[in-house]
């Protein structure tokens, strides 16, 4: 892409938002500026290129001049910790309270370039995960596949929430329960993507292997 606002748009479909109203809403942005910015009519500044990238977690120079790639790259060997999960009953995922920028963790046994992690925050998920764990898994954005059922899984809704719930068979086709490790069942979820958790670390190897943004 050639264009800045044509890469914006691109960083926030990648983010997940399926409007530029509904990115603006997000992170507080005004609809009219944001939306000018994204189809060209009012070019953005490099400082707002920052803004816009810290948000949708790309490089800003890559948003501003197209100057290398668009995502981070982790040091070899580490992926991204990208958010919490845990903090509620829900099993949400929290992204804008995640860790901070630049904290990575060891890349996990039999782990991609699209492995991530989440850390657990709470006692909500005991018994899968403890307060402080690590739960890595690929961030592929696939729909879910039948070996999922049953699982523990990382799941995105047409909600935009993303969750860690247990998978199973909703009243149709196309759509899924979603069993909490402690709260209620959310049945008939429609999914835009699952993914199985590849591995969960202990809160103490936790806590000595997260490498901070410092």
């Amino acid at each position: 892409m050639d264009e800045r606002f044509q890469r914006l748009r691109e960083a926030r479909l990648a983010k997940g938002f399926e409007t530029a109203a509904a990115a603006a809403d997000a992170f507080g942005w005004n609809r009219n500026t944001y939306a000018s910015n994204e189809n060209g009519n009012a070019p953005f500044s490099y400082r707002r290129a920052k803004e816009y990238a810290a948000a949708f977690g790309i490089r800003p120079e890559w948003l501003y001049d197209a100057t290398g790639s668009m995502l981070p790259v982790a040091e070899a060997g580490f992926v991204p910790v990208i958010g919490k999960v845990g903090a509620n009953p829900d099993g949400l995922v929290l992204f804008a309270t995640g860790q901070e920028p630049g904290d990575l963790a060891p890349l996990p046994p039999g782990g991609t370039e699209k492995a991530v992690a989440l850390q657990v925050v709470g006692h909500s998920m005991r018994d899968v995960a403890d307060d402080g764990a690590l739960i890595y898994f690929e961030d592929q954005r696939t729909p879910p596949t039948p070996d999922m059922l049953g699982h523990v899984v990382v799941v995105e809704l047409d909600t935009e929430e993303v969750l860690v719930k247990r998978l199973l068979r909703g009243s149709r086709p196309g759509v899924y329960d979603l069993e909490s490790v402690a709260g209620p069942t959310r049945q008939d979820a429609h999914l835009r993507w699952a993914a199985h958790i590849t591995a969960i670390i202990p809160p103490y190897q936790a806590r000595r292997i997260i490498r901070g943004a410092a």
